[in-house]
């Protein structure tokens, strides 16, 4: 019997157009679908409107979580949405790429007595995506102070910090090292939670308050190192990310097949046509956070046959929370734990498999067992953790303090020189979270604002 044409493709190792487009549009539709009206109604009914909120507490931005459901619950979703973005100014990728189920929807009252919390998230979407619709502002600029401040990164944390910053009558530059804005939000989040290219709508947004201005591929490096930035500024808010990828830690060369997830993320997330995307049939992914995910359920809707993630510890230490976990496990992803990379195997210069020892925990230290499994693989995803990358620590190791390799700060954002901030990722107070790096670049720009009027 001749062999079908998916098994055709399946046979062929890494190739592109394994899915029709047709499949390929379905497979990458929103994960979550916005409620409408009426649904919103519905799910706003069910809060209790606590006084003494938990979900407040549980939010790194402290929105006000009661008061924009009640805003919702009674028709008015502008005052709702205007109550998240005084908080948080990017309420609107919070509300798709939030882990809410460890976070405010944890907290939840409902959850707590029912095991069903209200749907925060989705309701936060739900007014936001109303004002942006509308592009209704809420916020503007005071009088010009004549300060300003460098801002090295359009990310989440960068974007943020800018915002507040330009609220208060100061002139932002914001140095990007992409080509375009956005950072994690537009580079780093699987395609499937973010579409319509709503990272880009929303920079925008931010961006129409005035005063901030971005200059595009100017990373930090020889040509614009710290010592510049703060000769030319007022102040001066790092914001950059990570942008170096642990590597596998194994000996030799790595072999063709062998990718950073983060890499593979961009490229789906910056490509118009998924189907010319080069996909294997076997997939081995390495890591045990939300990158890993996302990178191991798009190989799947991409058309992958067999995907596994390989995980050193427990799958209840796995960063990915809970919900990300099932989410891979219903798109038929394998994650096997305990387990860490001892040597790749390759096959006319291409990885084709991964050997991988057991390992458990003795006086609470990870080792190996000495015990093996090989799977077979025709590329292997790293997604064990990033760095500041070399360019970065070789420009700011030698002015800032650093702590494990990212930057030392402060609750406020302050770092060991006294005109310079950081939040996000490249901070030692980063915790891959697009929430947390905004409220610490909103927190920073209040900081940095009280260092100018002093």
């Amino acid at each position: 019997m001749a062999a079908s044409a998916f098994e055709k493709r399946m046979r062929d190792g890494v190739a592109a157009g394994r899915l029709k487009s047709d499949e390929l549009k379905n497979n990458f539709n929103d994960v979550h679908p916005p409620l409408d009206g009426h649904e919103a109604l519905v799910a706003s009914d069910r809060c209790y409107f606590c006084y003494d909120a938990p979900c407040v507490t549980a939010c790194p931005t402290a929105i006000d979580i009661p008061q924009f459901i009640r805003e919702i619950s009674t028709g008015n979703t502008v005052g709702a949405a205007e109550t998240i973005l005084e908080q948080n100014i990017l309420g609107g990728m919070c509300a798709r790429v939030c882990p809410t189920e460890t976070l405010c929807e944890q907290a939840c009252v409902r959850e707590l007595a029912e095991g069903k919390p209200v749907q925060i998230g989705l309701l936060q979407r739900f007014a936001t995506d109303e004002v942006m619709t509308q592009n209704k502002q809420f916020f503007e600029r005071k009088p010009t102070t004549g300060k300003s401040i460098a801002v090295v990164g359009a990310g989440p944390t960068g974007l943020a910090c800018a915002h507040r910053l330009s609220m208060h009558g100061h002139n932002v530059t914001i140095y990007e090292a992409r080509k375009k804005p956005g950072g994690l939000n537009e580079f780093g989040i699987a395609a499937y939670k973010t579409v319509d290219n709503f990272a880009q709508k929303e920079v925008d947004y931010v961006t129409a308050i005035g005063g901030i201005n971005i200059k595009y591929n100017e990373p930090i490096g020889p040509n614009l190192n710290l010592d510049k930035l703060r000769k030319d500024h007022d102040a001066v808010f790092l914001g950059m990310g990570l942008s170096g990828v642990n590597a596998l830690g194994l000996k030799g060369k790595e072999p063709e097949g062998v990718m950073d997830a983060v890499d593979f993320i961009a490229q789906l997330r910056q490509t118009k046509n998924k189907g010319k995307i080069a996909i294997g049939r076997r997939i081995v992914v390495i890591g045990g956070g939300m990158t890993a995910v996302d990178c191991a359920v798009q190989a799947k809707l991409l058309g992958a046959e067999e995907v596994t993630i390989c995980y050193r510890r427990g799958q209840s230490q796995m960063n990915a929370s809970r919900y990300e976990q099932e989410l891979a496990a219903t798109h038929g992803v394998i994650i096997r734990d305990w387990l860490q990379p001892q040597k790749l195997k390759t096959k006319s210069g291409a990885v084709s498999g991964i050997t991988l020892e057991y390992t458990h925990t003795e006086k609470k230290k990870l080792v190996g067992t000495g015990e093996t499994i090989t799977l077979e693989a025709d590329q292997v995803f790293r997604a064990i953790g990033q760095t500041l990358g070399d360019e970065n620590s070789d420009v700011l190791e030698n002015e800032l303090k650093l702590d494990h390799g990212r930057i030392a700060t402060r609750e406020d954002g302050a770092t060991s020189l006294d005109d310079v901030w950081a939040g996000g990722d490249c901070t030692n107070m980063g915790d891959d979270l697009t929430v947390t790096a905004v409220a610490q670049g909103r927190d920073a720009a209040e900081s940095i604002t009280k260092y100018l009027n002093a």
